[in-house]
């Protein structure tokens, strides 16, 4: 899929904090696609009639990638966000498509998403390799 085929599914727009594990925190305003949209278009396949457990995100370039837990994925306030604040995403906000989820800090959302997997065991982890807890939940 491409960034076009995502704009042809529901737009979901909302306003949450996001925060980050250094302490600071910003009111702002995301549009994009519900991820549990994005798994109504592209479904993963179930193993015993269940769902993967995980998701695996990286960027294009393969340098950063983040796993998170399908019950996160699946929160309603969960987004694939193209917008920032009623603009288009730059570059430093992770044009052209980023995660974003109130139930988890910053370091889980991923920019610039190259690819997403679902995955039947738990994926690597850029920050957990460095330390952070894998959860990193609110």
């Amino acid at each position: 899929l491409n960034l076009d085929d995502l704009r042809k599914m529901p737009q979901t727009s909302m306003t949450t904090e996001f925060k980050c594990v250094e302490g600071w925190s910003a009111v702002m305003q995301w549009t994009g696609v519900r991820f549990s949209d994005f798994m109504a278009a592209v479904p993963p396949e179930k193993h015993n009639d269940a769902l993967p457990p995980y998701v695996s995100m990286e960027t294009p370039d393969k340098t950063y990638y983040v796993s998170v837990d399908m019950e996160s994925m699946q929160h309603p306030q969960t987004l694939l966000a193209y917008e920032m604040n009623g603009e288009p995403l730059t570059e430093d906000h992770g044009a052209p498509l980023r995660m974003v989820t109130p139930v988890k800090y910053g370091l889980k959302q991923i920019k610039r998403i190259g690819w997403i997997r679902y995955q039947l065991n738990r994926p690597a982890d850029y920050w957990t390799e460095r330390g952070y807890d894998w959860y990193v939940g609110l």
